[in-house]
């Protein structure tokens, strides 16, 4: 991609000059919409990114929250790696992963979790197959060898995602308060010095790659701007990175990701308001040849950019050399303009800000969309509710997270499959929920409900483990901006997720930006990936999986409650055609959220799984095992399928020995209905109506297995 006229424009009118080519280049990148967020910026002020657990919010390289009543932080945050998955899914996917892990280095932490959101075409088309396969092994062959744990995430499959999947991939980090970096640079003549893998041809304009449609030919034509990683090389300069903050060696630091070293040092010397002076020859390169431009632009993976003291430079090289890590002194930091040198020529010579900050929004027209009208089908209960149970949306996840180890790191109490996560932080006692993910059947229908209903969904997955909310990151994915339609969905998901997150009292602390996701089959419907953590008393928290010896309730649920609720964005509807509008949300959803997580810890709460996905029954369904079973009863004013299949979230099924005290603490908060018992029978027993189901959990648990018997 060029630099557009306009854009040049504004460099000459800045530089009194033309743009070198490598200066050109860099404006390029560093203005893309991956970059400088041109089409978002104007929006995401809606988001509130304040409270006092905040430590670090957003525009560093990863959010940084503390811990209730603890001296102990996380970091959080989200990135994107779309188009390279599209082009190659398993170096995409792969280096995604390095990229965000190496965001949470920077900051000073330790890697402790990933979770990953993904989104592919229809799953029966052999692409959209192949793409998942890829991206899946993409993520386990780098999570396991780095040592770090995928906990968690989510999966979806639409036809909007086919020439364009999503990779959306959140890290938890774990630092003491006396460990905390930023990505600022703080004073002049210190050095910059970068340590990692050997800078080659890799990845080269891959934030203006990503900052265009795909075409048909993309995964031939763009294979060069795909990345290609190294986690063995990732995992050295994990316990690198730890070594030189053990011995308080770095003054500031930044990752090399999108526009590679361009990018990263300029940003990091732009935020302390300096510049610097870099001569590229002293980079440490794996090709020969390689010119100015390659050298600045190239997304290499597994560097890091360093401010150290001069001083200590010595010291790191040492600790960069035990770990086989290559190392240089490229330049250092001055109170001029940002200059980098090339076989002495001087190749670039801008100021940092205007380089790093400079780019102009875009403002852009916006269509909201129409809201649907009602045309409802009838269909069996009995067809559709295994119809549900297969449809490789609601049907089980173990075929991708029985690929990741999910265990090491002896933190995971509730890994893959159980509403959220959760990890002991045994270093404080402390336990934190994590929970990720997006509904596109929710934001096609309706992007602004949608999008609140995202929000309020991963809420109620930690409060489902006993976790209240502590603060989210977004990575907001949307189609061409320029389309007036397309833009209008995606201002739109930006409202309804900021509105919620604001309703629950969340900060949004970080976040990451993908557009452009269009391809010949069209824009993606618009996707508000939220990864959201939360904090509870220690990490027992209750399980999904009836134990078989308690009361059901269902509590939040406006259908039983005798409301019209609606099925717009429910995969039943989906499966049988039909339009509706989206299902009307809970009143009060901080409160709510807030007593779910109180009764979640209840002692005679025994097991408590969030509804949403498929609906009630696909939620009983999931709540069964060979050791304990349900006999429930489901009758109300709504109509069957409603009843059975609407995803209103802010409902949870609660199995506990008390019921009055889970009456007791949602009084005048939301409805309580007792549905039935649970059993030690193993099977599931639904009555809908005049409708009776039975099904035994070895039944259910075959049907739910699609996606084993079509990947395997």
């Amino acid at each position: 991609m060029p630099l557009s006229p306009s854009d040049r424009e504004l460099v000459v009118a800045e530089l009194g000059r033309e743009p070198t080519r490598a200066e050109a280049a860099l404006f390029e990148n560093l203005w893309s919409e991956h970059c400088a967020y041109r089409s978002s910026r104007p929006l995401l002020s809606a988001f509130d990114s304040e409270g006092e657990q905040v430590v670090v919010g957003p525009g560093d390289d990863a959010a940084v929250v503390a811990l209730p009543g603890e001296e102990t932080y996380i970091t959080f945050g989200i990135e994107s790696h779309n188009h390279p998955s599209y082009v190659d899914p398993y170096d995409g996917a792969a280096t995604g992963v390095g990229g965000i892990v190496r965001d949470t280095l920077s900051m000073g932490a330790y890697p402790i979790a990933l979770l990953d959101s993904l989104y592919f075409g229809a799953f029966d088309r052999e692409h959209s197959r192949y793409l998942f396969d890829g991206v899946v092994e993409g993520i386990a062959g780098y999570g396991n060898a780095i040592g770090v744990p995928t906990v968690g995430g989510s999966l979806s499959f639409h036809p909007g995602y086919e020439g364009n999947p999503l990779v959306n991939v959140a890290c938890v980090g774990l630092l003491p308060e006396e460990r905390l970096l930023t990505a600022e640079a703080q004073r002049t003549g210190n050095r910059l010095v970068l340590v990692g893998n050997a800078t080659g041809r890799d990845g080269l304009g891959g934030a203006s790659f990503a900052s265009e449609d795909l075409g048909e030919d993309a995964a031939t034509e763009d294979r060069p701007a795909v990345q290609v990683g190294d986690p063995y090389a990732e995992k050295r300069l994990i316990e690198a990175n730890e070594t030189l903050l053990d011995e308080n060696l770095v003054e500031s630091a930044r990752d090399l990701g999108a526009a590679g070293l361009g990018g990263a040092s300029s940003e990091l010397v732009a935020k302390g308001d300096f510049g610097a002076h870099i001569d590229l020859e002293t980079v440490h390169q794996r090709e020969p040849g390689m010119n100015a431009l390659e050298i600045l632009l190239a997304e290499s993976q597994e560097r890091m950019c360093y401010e150290v003291t001069p001083e200590n430079t010595d010291r790191v090289a040492a600790i960069a050399e035990r770990f086989d890590l290559g190392c240089s002194v490229i330049g250092e930091i001055t109170d001029g303009n940002y200059s980098c040198v090339f076989d002495g020529e001087t190749v670039v010579d801008v100021p940092a800000e205007f380089l790093a900050d400079g780019a102009p929004t875009n403002d852009l027209p916006a269509e909201r969309p129409a809201e649907p009208v009602r045309e409802l089908p009838s269909p069996d209960l009995e067809a559709m509710f295994e119809r549900l149970l297969e449809h490789p949306n609601t049907a089980s996840r173990e075929w991708v997270y029985r690929q990741y180890d999910h265990e090491v790191g002896l933190r995971t109490a509730r890994g893959p499959g159980d509403d959220a996560a959760v990890l002991a932080i045994h270093e404080s006692g402390t336990g934190i929920a994590l929970s990720a993910g997006a509904e596109p059947n929710w934001t096609a229908v309706d992007p602004h409900e949608g999008a609140r209903a995202v929000a309020l969904e991963n809420a109620t997955n930690l409060a489902a483990k006993g976790a209240t909310p502590l603060a989210a990151v977004d990575c907001l994915n949307g189609g061409n901006p320029e389309k007036s339609d397309v833009y209008g969905g995606f201002s739109a998901i930006v409202d309804g997720l900021a509105e919620m997150c604001n309703s629950l009292s969340v900060p949004v602390v970080g976040g990451n930006v993908s557009l452009y996701n269009d391809s010949a089959a069209g824009a993606i419907p618009p996707t508000p990936t939220l990864a959201m953590v939360g904090a509870r008393d220690g990490d027992d928290a209750p399980p999904t999986a009836l134990a078989g010896a308690g009361t059901l309730l269902l509590v939040g649920d406006r259908a039983l409650a005798g409301h019209e609720v609606g099925l717009g964005g429910s995969q039943y509807l989906d499966c049988v055609g039909g339009t509706d509008r989206f299902p009307t949300l809970p009143g009060s959803p901080q409160t709510l959220v807030e007593t779910l997580a109180e009764v979640a810890n209840h002692e005679e709460t025994l097991a408590v799984h969030d509804a949403s996905h498929g609906g009630l029954a696909v939620t009983l369904a999931e709540m069964v095992s060979d050791d304990a079973g349900a006999v429930v009863d489901i009758n109300g004013p709504a109509s069957t399928a409603e009843l059975c299949f609407h995803e209103q979230p802010g409902r949870a099924v609660v199995e506990t020995t008390n019921p009055a005290a889970v009456r007791a603490a949602f009084s005048e908060i939301a409805p309580v209905h007792e549905i039935g018992t649970a059993t030690d029978s193993g099977r599931l027993e639904l009555s809908v109506g005049d409708t009776e189901l039975s099904y035994s959990a070895e039944t259910i648990a075959e049907r739910r297995a699609v996606l084993d018997r079509a990947m395997d």
